[in-house]
């Protein structure tokens, strides 16, 4: 499982240019059922996906798609885990 960090660098006020192209990217990963969950780092940060069901190569290789990334918008950090325990609700994670 991974958690992707998506922090705004400088290039900040060029996301709305972008920002379909970003959404786009955001369903295809669901779509796909690579991401479970996204939303927005607070205050205003950037935003961050929880990921599973695929290679770290993979999930850089997808990453590195998304039009935030690939203009600057953002910069991407991804940390794997290896999930140990999980309330009940998540246990499918586990696997």
């Amino acid at each position: 499982m991974f958690i992707v960090l998506l922090k705004f660098s400088d290039n900040k006020g060029q996301a709305g240019q972008f920002m379909d192209g970003h959404n786009a990217w955001l369903r295809r990963g669901f779509d796909d059922g690579v991401f479970l969950l996204a939303g927005s780092l607070q205050p205003g940060l950037g935003g961050g996906i929880v990921a599973h069901d695929t290679s770290l190569s993979d999930l850089q290789s997808r990453v590195n798609a998304d039009p935030f990334v690939a203009e600057k918008v953002v910069e991407a950090e991804i940390l794997e885990i290896t999930p140990a325990k999980a309330d009940t609700r998540l246990t499918f994670l586990l696997d």
